[in-house]
């Protein structure tokens, strides 16, 4: 039932966003008057769902869930018709219109893919606001995981700026760390700037499920016991653990921390039981374990309080809409020197649409499923703005070339590269479709 809801909303969204795509650049063309062959949700080789034809225009589902089209007489596209190209040009057809229209024509969905997000956002904002974990509240810094240390970053630190901008947000921080060239904390009362470590950065994408690499402190207090030296010591559930070995304990990492350089070793335990000092005596294991589990609600509760919801009146929810959009852009086009370097290799970590389901919620969250579409239209308009011929801006830089040259390209030059360009976007659906159902059964 988890997977059907999620595969409806993955299809529910990806429909949405394709329809409104194509209708950029149905409406524009229309307008041009262009005849306008069909307009599709979804590919339809062999054979479609449904169709319906009404005036010039055939209207249908295909079987194929990887986008849509609209096919414009006299434009060479994904189809390859070129027969209708080898006649003289028609007043209706696409390649008799002038450079310009050509052009608005092609962005058209580039277009309303943005103003989409920037729409979704805007009515998030209005509806339910914004709610993320504020930096400013985690008063006494941050716990790292063993791959956030590995960047660069230490226990306690508080994240200030990165790349020179203040850091607000845990959930944004966490993906632009992993992004950015230089983040600057306060570490013992001094700032300290840094270039994140790229072999933490690879161990966090490389992970089987996505957890959390930085968290807020909170204090040790004993959830539960397992058989081990610390149950057979006497510690017992509501402990407060205070010291080790003399040495003071104010949080858990510090803890972990400590443990973890005494393993297979005897250690004084000294906790705090209803307001009275308790002192055990036992030995770690072969890891520095002792057997115990931390307060799980209270490192919940910790966090929780650093949650904060910002709610926004009309104009100031455009402007954030807009905000949210452009950073959503922004952080597509830097995640390209992730996927191109080569230590991190995050070429490996790409995704398809069996990995896109399971980003989807396991429940109906329309909060949820709004603020990925919103997400994802960014990303299409980013992804068809690439001039890789085949996608708008392939098509749209001989475009502009033309209109920087007055000379159009030569009609062959645009159907040979056409060609190159389906070819190679269908090699790459093909690799990414691929790696989704390797990790799928590997892992």
């Amino acid at each position: 039932m988890e997977l059907a809801t999620q595969i409806f909303q993955f299809i529910l969204s990806i429909s949405i966003l394709v329809v409104l795509h194509e209708l950029g650049h149905f409406l524009p063309a229309k307008w041009f008057k262009c005849r306008v062959e069909k307009f599709y949700l979804f590919f339809d080789p062999w054979f479609s769902l449904f169709k319906k034809k009404i005036g010039e225009t055939e209207y249908g589902i295909g079987w194929l869930p990887f986008g849509g089209y609209v096919k414009i007489s006299g434009m060479v596209d994904e189809s390859m018709d070129t027969e209708q190209l080898k006649q003289p040009a028609q007043p209706w057809e696409f390649r008799s219109k002038p450079a310009w229209q050509r052009l608005i024509i092609m962005l058209g969905g580039i277009i309303v893919n943005l103003i989409l997000a920037w729409a979704i956002f805007t009515g998030l904002n209005l509806s339910v606001g914004e709610q993320y974990h504020d930096l400013a509240k985690f008063q006494n810094g941050i716990a790292v995981s063993e791959e956030g240390a590995m960047m660069g970053l230490q226990n306690g630190d508080k994240i200030l700026k990165i790349d020179g901008k203040p850091a607000e947000r845990l959930e944004n921080s966490m993906i632009n760390m992993l992004l950015a060239d230089e983040v600057t904390v306060e570490r013992n009362g001094k700032e300290v700037t840094f270039k994140p470590n790229e072999d933490g950065i690879a161990h966090i994408l490389g992970a089987k499920t996505a957890k959390l690499y930085i968290t807020n402190r909170f204090t040790p207090v004993v959830d539960s016991l397992i058989e081990g030296p610390a149950k057979q010591a006497g510690l017992q559930v509501g402990d407060k653990i205070v010291r080790v070995d003399g040495k003071k304990i104010n949080f858990q990492d510090e803890l972990i921390q400590n443990l973890s350089n005494k393993k297979n070793t005897p250690i004084k335990l000294e906790v705090l039981r209803n307001g009275e000092l308790k002192t055990l005596d036992l030995k770690t294991s072969k890891d520095g374990k002792i057997g115990y589990f931390q307060n799980k609600n209270l490192a919940l509760k910790a966090f929780e309080q650093t949650e904060t919801t910002k709610e926004y009146s009309f104009f100031p929810a455009i402007g954030r809409g807009f905000e949210r959009t452009v950073e959503s852009l922004t952080m597509q086009i830097k995640q390209f020197k992730l996927m191109f370097n080569k230590k991190i290799k995050g070429y490996k970590n790409v995704g398809g649409p069996i990995a896109i389901i399971k980003m989807m919620p396991k429940e109906i969250d329309w909060v949820a499923f709004w603020s990925f579409t919103a997400m994802f239209s960014a990303w299409l308009a980013f992804l068809n703005l690439l001039p890789i011929p085949g996608l708008d801006g392939g098509h749209a830089l001989f475009t502009t070339w033309e209109l920087i040259t007055g000379k159009p390209v030569p009609q062959k030059v645009l159907e040979n590269a056409q060609m190159i360009g389906v070819i190679f976007l269908m090699g790459l659906m093909l690799l990414i479709f691929g790696s989704d159902i390797y990790k799928l059964i590997v892992k």
